[in-house]
């Protein structure tokens, strides 16, 4: 039964469902669009279709150099992209000082950062094999499990509390992806190959692990280290592996290749595009989440799709429309409603109430409480716990970064 309380507001229990009914009129009737549709919320998503567009770029530089110069070379495409990382912020970490310094870095997490450049450079490696294998349909399809894998990874390591309205968000942009398929078959552009499907299949759920993985770490590093360290340290140990094996698996393919200006323009911009996305996907990624980018990437196929129409010849489909317009309404769905940490664990990774500069864990509780309720009546619109703490002053000796 509801009770008011002290202050003449009427109290709802959530056990009765009358009183629960009485909670989403109550809410529905304080909704506010402009509460909603922020600028913060606009700048997202044109900041995600950005991304979305430099995947685009990549995917119609390496189209060319496979159709029309029969260039089969994906790791020196990787390699040239990691080297300019390398040159721009790891030389950048060379001249920081302090503990920010290259060498400290390498000292205290050369093992962490050397296992993440190797599954970031395996990921890409393993996708652009897989279409030797298996289908078009099945690569969109399956690429997609990076989505569920990446939720899961979040939940677990970065203690991120996920909505009902985040799930069904996501499943409104797999949707999306699904109508787009359904036109390409209906256009006919299952492309690919179908020598072994079980294979191809298998390195693109690989694939996509593999960029759940990266992704996440990512994601903890941008917001509890640094950027540029996250850069630098992929520049350097993505350089060195992808290296060893350019030379080791396509130095025939290298050989091969009829150089000219126009393969070496279709190269730089494939390179420059991968950078772009590699040095601002990061901001993103602080400013939302890795899930919310991985949903804003769904819509770089169709991108991609919309400059085959005029560079490729490929047939349009009103579908791809449609597909496009669901993939956005799921995107914009999934960041009007803010992801908070988990009631249980409310601490970040490897930060205690004493490295947080608490008193006591009460004072963390509160602060999470405190937090919670005040998204629940709309203060906090579209931007996480951890977005809201993550600037806040502590004592001298600081939040734990460790990694």
């Amino acid at each position: 039964m509801a009770e008011k309380d002290p202050e003449g507001i009427i109290a709802t229990d959530p056990s009765n469902n009358d009183d629960r009914k009485c909670l989403i009129i109550r809410k529905l009737l304080k909704f506010n669009p402009k509460e909603v549709f922020t600028w913060q919320l606009v700048k997202t998503v044109a900041m995600g279709q950005g991304l979305a567009a430099l995947i685009c770029g990549t995917a119609v530089t390496s189209q060319y150099l496979a159709s029309d110069y029969h260039v089969d070379a994906p790791m020196l495409q990787s390699f040239m992209s990691y080297t300019l990382l390398c040159l721009t912020y790891t030389t950048a970490l060379l001249f920081r000082t302090g503990d920010e310094n290259m060498f400290p870095i390498l000292k205290k997490r050369w093992w962490k950062y050397l296992l993440l450049g190797l599954v970031d450079v395996e990921a890409n490696y393993t996708v652009v094999k897989a279409y030797q294998y298996t289908t078009l349909t099945s690569i969109q399809l399956l690429d997609c499990f990076v989505i569920p894998v990446l939720m899961i990874l979040s939940c677990w390591f970065l203690k991120t509390c996920y909505r009902p309205v985040h799930y069904v968000s996501v499943c409104v942009c797999l949707l999306g992806v699904g109508a787009m398929v359904g036109a390409d078959l209906l256009a006919g552009r299952d492309l690919g190959s179908t020598s072994d499907i079980l294979l191809g299949d298998g390195l693109v759920l690989l694939s996509a692990s593999l960029y759940a993985v990266s992704n996440v770490c990512q994601e903890y590093t941008v917001k509890h280290l640094s950027r540029v360290e996250f850069l630098g340290m992929v520049g350097l140990f993505g350089t060195l592996i992808s290296g060893i094996q350019l030379g080791v698996l396509e130095h025939n393919n290298v050989s091969n290749i009829q150089w000219d200006w126009r393969i070496g323009l279709l190269f730089a911009g494939y390179a420059l595009c991968m950078y772009t996305l590699y040095s601002c996907m990061p901001i993103v990624v602080k400013k939302t989440s890795a899930t919310a980018v991985n949903l804003s990437l769904l819509s770089a196929d169709l991108l991609s799709l919309f400059c085959g129409l005029f560079l490729f010849q490929y047939t349009f489909s009103g579908l791809y429309m449609v597909s496009l317009v669901i993939i956005l309404v799921g995107f914009v769905a999934f960041n009007t409603v803010a992801t908070t940490p988990d009631p249980a664990d409310p601490i970040a990774p490897s930060v205690g109430w004493e490295e947080g500069g608490y008193d006591n864990p009460d004072d963390i509780i509160e602060e999470v409480v405190v937090a919670v309720l005040e998204e629940e009546e709309g203060e906090h619109t579209g931007v996480s716990w951890n977005q809201r703490t993550q600037n806040k002053e502590v004592p001298a000796e600081g939040r734990s970064t460790k990694m």
